[in-house]
Order: structure tokens, then sequence, then C-alpha cells
């Protein structure tokens, strides 16, 4: 069975843009968590501050450059900043006063209300990886993504209880043209899934593209008042914001929508090898590109972002799932509550080539980062494996398990009369059991979190009945039964022709280009 040719068009049509059915009743899962442990601060006082002071050093003595890119030049000029060619230096505090109007918390916008996200403050949103040339799975290997793949990792993510939001660029579909694909991808995120999803960032038509998109499907007034769609914007570290992510982080901001600001910090590459120093660097590049977002409108949403990772220092290769990157997040989201704002922080990340016991060792370690750090939007929640250049069909679903799990973890311990079973110990008495009592039948179905991957029988039963199937092997059958059994959210059917007559006017009026 080829992975991309599982795809099921179906176009039911609806009475209007407000009116959708859809597989809620198969899906026992919340729009998003709501975090019921406390996050895990790990740095006192005076540390935090030397932190900070040092980030106002890097920005006061050594600057950011802003390249090829004079309308934001002239924004750093006209607040106070000094620019010197596309150098730009910033007084210390000058960032954070500029940040006073961004909101600590904010709603992104589904097109069924009923799965709209909350973003900051003790909310969690997971949404799958971002960014993969590669797709992979058991039966055909490592392989260029196609628009195909794209679909269906959009149907497993809109398919999955524990998953939140659709993503973005959950692979990259090099079958189609470079200047083009995003118009596809948009649409598909807003045709196959509809749950929140993310626009395209690569150049600043492609996300004014997505944010017209967007506009066709909310409604041009209600975009213009509420976040409907997120572009994840990187710095090119060390301490260089491009024009071509700038220019996209300011029509996001100018259009109400919210940015992710992300540094991609490589210990000993492109920051310093020693953790401390690297976060001093990584807070410094994203308060600059936060603000920059409040200087085009001022009270935009976004995201303070971060992405550390280490690397092997005997061959120079990126290594993920590792504990200093993962001990440092906590470090950010201790900063980036000291400034009241939304997190992006760590990941299910793996340098893994397979969805094997390296995949999810290094992924819970830098998962469980994630979920303690207070992060609110966790991109890369599911299928990053191989250094983020491969998206795994099996690790997808394997990781979506554990994001379940997550769930049941992050809503702690509820403590009254029910949760204490005062009455099962009456009822049990000593050296009885409990399974048949009263308070163990009425919370039977409730009780535990329920994996649909692991395989809890008996060793004779998993080896005799079961074929003595690893996780892997479950994973790869569980996404193919789900993208069989898939139906399309109804999206009415006048919205979705004005998508569709967009894209296509769009493609007609450009040359492909493969580059």
């Amino acid at each position: 069975m080829d992975a991309a040719d599982i795809t099921i068009e179906r176009r039911p049509r609806s009475a209007g843009r407000g009116v959708r059915r859809d597989n809620s009743a198969k899906i026992k899962g919340v729009p998003y968590i709501v975090r019921n442990i406390p996050t895990y601060d790990i740095l006192g006082e005076e540390s935090l501050l030397r932190i900070e002071a040092t980030a106002d050093r890097i920005l006061s003595e050594v600057g950011i450059e802003f390249r090829d890119d004079p309308a934001t030049l002239d924004l750093w000029r006209r607040a106070g900043a000094k620019v010197d060619g596309v150098l730009v230096r910033f007084e210390p505090g000058m960032l954070k006063e500029i940040l006073a109007s961004a909101p600590s918390e904010f709603t992104q916008h589904a097109r069924n209300p009923e799965k709209s996200v909350r973003i900051g403050g003790k909310n969690v949103v997971f949404s799958p990886a971002y960014g993969s040339p590669f797709v992979m799975d058991l039966d055909k290997g490592r392989r260029y993504g196609t628009i195909g793949d794209f679909r269906n990792f959009i149907k497993l993510a809109q398919s999955s209880p524990w998953l939140h939001h659709s993503g973005g660029t959950i692979c990259e579909p090099v079958d189609l043209p470079v200047n083009k694909r995003h118009l596809d991808m948009v649409y598909s995120h807003m045709r196959y899934s509809d749950r929140p999803f993310m626009g395209s960032i690569t150049a600043e038509d492609r996300a004014e593209d997505s944010i017209e998109m967007a506009r066709i499907l909310f409604g041009a007034d209600f975009v213009d008042g509420h976040c409907v769609i997120l572009g994840n914007v990187n710095v090119n570290s060390p301490l260089v914001w491009d024009g071509t992510m700038t220019k996209s982080l300011r029509a996001y901001a100018r259009a109400n929508q919210a940015a992710v600001i992300v540094p991609f910090i490589l210990g000993g590459a492109m920051g310093p090898v020693t953790n401390a120093g690297a976060i001093a660097q990584s807070y410094a590049e994203t308060m600059a590109g936060c603000a920059l977002t409040q200087l085009e409108r001022k009270g935009a949403p976004v995201i303070f972002g971060n992405f550390l990772s280490s690397m092997s220092l005997r061959s120079g290769s990126p290594t993920f799932g590792t504990p200093e990157p993962a001990i440092g997040s906590m470090v950010i989201g201790q900063l980036c509550r000291r400034l009241g704002l939304p997190m992006r922080c760590a990941g299910n990340f793996s340098n893994s080539k397979l969805p094997d016991a390296q995949a999810m060792q290094e992924g819970v370690m830098s998962m469980l980062s994630a979920v303690h750090c207070g992060a609110n939007f966790i991109l890369h929640s599911a299928g990053f494996l191989d250094g983020l250049l491969s998206m795994s069909y099996e690790k997808f679903v394997m990781d979506a398990d554990f994001c379940g799990a997550l769930h049941s973890y992050l809503a702690g311990v509820v403590v009254d009369d029910n949760t204490l079973a005062v009455d099962a110990f009456t009822e049990v008495g000593p050296g009885s059991h409990f399974l048949g009592s009263a308070h163990t039948m009425r919370n039977y179905q409730t009780a535990f979190w329920d994996s649909g991957l692991s395989d809890n029988e008996p060793f004779e039963k998993w080896s005799q009945e079961g074929g003595s199937t690893d996780m892997a092997t479950r994973a790869n059958r569980q996404w193919k039964k789900t993208l069989a059994e898939y139906e399309a959210p109804p999206l009415d059917v006048a919205v979705d022709e004005a998508l569709l007559d967009f894209v296509t006017r769009k493609k007609a009026a450009l040359p492909d280009a493969w580059y």
C-alpha cells in the first residue's frame, strides 16, 4: 500500500459557513489542555537576572542585523533604536517596554468553533511536526514528501483525539512548484481539517496569500479582529534576521495574525556550546522579533518561541532529544513567563532513523521538557524523526498516542470525595479487592488513560495470538486503518469554490518555479 495514494476526496454539501458535522462522535479529546500541574522552575532570581543582563549586553553592545528589509530598519529607527546600516542596537529595557502591548493570551479560532484553541496562560496545544522534506513508513522507507503525504498527515491529525492543531508544513510536497505549493498546503489544511492551522512564511507574498485565503474562509472582518492563522518565522542565528522572515512576520502582524518567533540555536555552531550563553542569545533574538510585531501593529498576537539543540562535537552533526537543551527549555519558560508572553518551546525531537527505542527515548526527554517548562503551543508534537528531515507515519501515530498520556499527566491529581474513595474502603474492608466495588464500577471508564497502541496482554497471548508485534508494526496498521476510515469535515460549498478559484487564479498568474 502506498501511503501517498491513501487520499479520500469527499466534498459533502452543507448549508452555510457555520454549519458543520465532523468526526467528533469518534473523538473523545478536548480542543486544548488546561494544565492542572505547575511549571517547573529551576533557576533562582539571581541567575535569571544575570541571563537577562547578558541578553541586554548582546542587544546593546553587539546588536542584531536586519537584512534586506528597509521598512523594518525604519520601524526600529522610529522606535528609538540605534541603526547603523543593517545593524540595530537596543538600549537595555527597550524591547521589554515595546512588548508590553502584546497579549499574554489569545484565541486562535478554528472554522469549527468547538475546536478553537486558547494559547497562553495554563493552556497547552499539541501540533504536528513541521518542515520535513522527506517522509517514511515501514512499507516504503524514506522518500521525498508529496502533496498526497501532506494531506494524509492532516487527516491523521484531524482524526486524533490527542492533537489539537492541524499544523503547518507537516512535510514539504516536493512534487509541487516551490512558488505555488503554499496554496495547495493552506487549502489542504482548510479542506481536510476543521482545526486551527498555520500558513506560509517562505516569502511575503506567500504569507499574504495565506492570510487572504483565511479571509475567504472566515470573512475579512472576522480576520481583522480575531486570530485565525499562525506563521512560524525563524531567526537566522546567530543575531541575524533576514528580510524574508521579517517581511512575513510583519505581514502576519499587520493582519492581526500571530507570528511564532523562533531562533534555531545549534550549540557550538549557531550559538555557544554552554547552555546559559545559548539561552541568553535566544532570549535576545526572540525578544527582537516579538517586539517587531508590536511596532508593525500594536496589540497583535505573538508567540515567544525557542528551539535549542546540541551537536555532536566529534562529527558536527546536530543532535536532538538530548538533556542539555531539555533542561535549557526550563529556563526559557521562566524567562518567557517574566515577559508575560505565550510560549512555543521544545517538542517531540529525535535523531533516530526509525520509530524505535531511540526515537521514543529522545522524544520523551524533549517532550517532557516542553510540558514542564510551561510551553503553550508545542509544535513538533508528532512525527519528528531523522533530525527533522523525515516525517514518519508510524512515529506520528506513536507520538499522538503519547500525547494522549500527557493529557492525563497534565490533568494532575484531583482530590475530592469521589477520588479519596472512603466509601470504597468501607465497602471492601481489609484483605479483599476493589474490582467489583461500587466505586470501581462508577469510575472504571475514566480512571486511567487507555493507550491505543500499547500491548498489555500476557506474553503467551502476545506471542501466539498477537503475532509478537512491536509498537511500530501496530502503528503501521493503525495509520492505514485511520486513513481508510477518515471522513472530511464538511466545508461550505460556496467557500470551497471561492478558495479553489483563488488558488487557480494565483497559480495561473505565475510560471512554475522549482527552486
